[in-house]
């Protein structure tokens, strides 16, 4: 069975679906089965590549907040990225172009190593101080951590049309299956999940779609679409509750 992410490396809600889903995989009996392909979106595909900047005031902006606001949207997001186990700087993060980013994952992805160099670029940019944007080295750097080869991923990097049909590929794709945010995830080309539901949420939509790999099943479960997501307009604010 494959499993089909559409996410951005920029999207607070693409890193804790991400987990939410990893934990929801876990613990499905047939994860050895299932294939993971993380497939490209870009929030902001018009940013210039030296275009970076501080998040809250470009939240503060998008969502016509104060940016004491937009500091208390992040710090809430922050705490559910906790509930997930995962690390999340809820200050001193920019934002920027991530299309080179994503020409990398492809790169990655013809290595075997795709799943490796997702977590290094979210944990860069959501976890680590230095900056994920307009500087080549630092993801040279991170793609070596993924265990990719430092000169191949300077080769792709310099190379602005190196995988870049790939990227555009996977964002008309996501046009057409209907993706107007991310996470988006598609199990089996059968069941489309958006937003970053509850790992329950997932655990019943994959158990559905194996279920349904057998003529012998008969469940039919309902779907919930109240997870959170981030679209060309921003991502979803988190509100105190």
């Amino acid at each position: 069975m494959r499993v089909e992410i559409w996410s951005d490396i920029a999207c607070p809600w693409c890193y804790v679906g991400k987990a939410r889903f990893e934990k929801a995989l876990a613990a499905f009996p047939h994860h050895d089965e299932v294939e993971v392909v993380h497939r490209s979106f870009e929030l902001d595909p018009n940013r210039a590549k030296d275009d970076t900047g501080p998040v809250v005031p470009m939240l503060a902006k998008k969502y016509g907040m104060s940016e004491a606001q937009a500091q208390a949207a992040e710090d809430n997001l922050g705490t559910q990225a906790a509930a997930e186990g995962l690390a999340y700087r809820t200050r001193g993060r920019d934002h920027g172009n991530t299309f080179d980013m994503h020409r990398l994952l492809h790169f990655a992805k013809e290595q075997g190593r795709q799943g490796e160099l997702i977590q290094a670029l979210y944990e860069a940019n959501f976890a680590e101080e230095a900056s994920v944007f307009g500087d080549d080295e630092r993801l040279v750097k991170l793609a070596v951590a993924a265990g990719l080869d430092a000169d191949g991923a300077r080769k792709v990097l310099a190379d602005p049309t190196a995988y870049a049909d790939d990227v555009r590929a996977d964002e008309r794709e996501a046009a057409q299956l209907g993706a107007t945010g991310v996470p988006f995830f598609v199990i089996d080309r059968k069941y489309g999940v958006s937003g970053a539901q509850p790992a329950e949420v997932f655990a019943q939509a994959l158990t559905q779609a194996w279920g349904e790999r057998s003529p012998l099943t008969l469940i039919d479960q309902g779907e919930s679409d109240n997870g959170e997501v981030c679209g060309p307009d921003g991502c979803a604010v988190p509100q105190q509750g």
